[in-house]
């Protein structure tokens, strides 16, 4: 009896990533970093897919916290900022549950995040090995065209931009975009005074990965 019992519980809290699948959040995480930043970026990465993947995403996206059961009410969750990232064991397998039952975690560092993350990214999946993801995926071909593969939206310290992933049957389940800064380039022109072209790439970046998450 005990047995079946966690399983109708598992299932109860999985459900709800496939009956609410026009709604995107942003991940609170404890640490503090501020996992706040870019406020006007997903708001205006939303807009964007609405116009041209033809998408019907709320206006407005939710704020979510890591170890909250909530998060299965999303098929998309955000994660960003540019210091510390602490998940407890709790949080972990809280995240681990979401990703492989069809959930999607992207990451963008700010600036900052990445030597904290690496070491909390264990802790969800400490049996898989975070890999880098080549240019000839299909997050990088399908809507929109990227042959080099991740694009470089800001330059902090000269170096390559890089996508990495963790992959749950095949399916990718968690992006982490590095040294590319796409949220900054979400943002609303005012904000960083990108070109035109730069803030295009961006959200041209961010609607395949918005689109890779709503189709696997």
């Amino acid at each position: 009896m005990k047995k079946i019992t966690i399983t109708l519980l598992f299932i109860t809290l999985i459900t709800p990533i496939f009956s609410s699948a026009q709604e995107i959040a942003t991940l609170k995480y404890n640490g503090g970093g501020d996992w706040y930043s870019n406020p006007t970026a997903l708001p205006n990465l939303i807009s964007y897919c609405n116009t041209n993947l033809n998408t019907t995403i709320k206006e407005k996206p939710q704020v979510v916290e890591v170890g909250s059961s909530s998060i299965f009410q999303y098929p998309f969750i955000h994660m960003t900022g540019h210091g510390n990232v602490f998940f407890s064991k709790s949080d972990a397998q809280n995240l681990q549950d979401y990703l492989i039952s069809g959930g999607f975690l992207h990451i963008d560092d700010n600036y900052g995040m990445e030597p904290y993350l690496r070491k909390e990214l264990v802790k969800i999946f400490p049996d898989k090995e975070l890999k880098e993801i080549g240019k000839n995926h299909e997050i990088f071909k399908d809507k929109f065209i990227f042959k080099e593969g991740l694009p470089k939206i800001h330059e902090h310290n000269s170096k390559r931009p890089q996508a990495f992933g963790f992959f749950h049957e095949g399916r990718l389940v968690l992006l982490f975009t590095y040294e590319s800064d796409l949220g900054d380039g979400w943002e609303d022109p005012s904000v960083h005074n990108d070109p035109k072209e730069i803030r295009k790439k961006a959200l041209k970046m961010g609607a395949n990965i918005i689109n890779y998450a709503f189709k696997h």
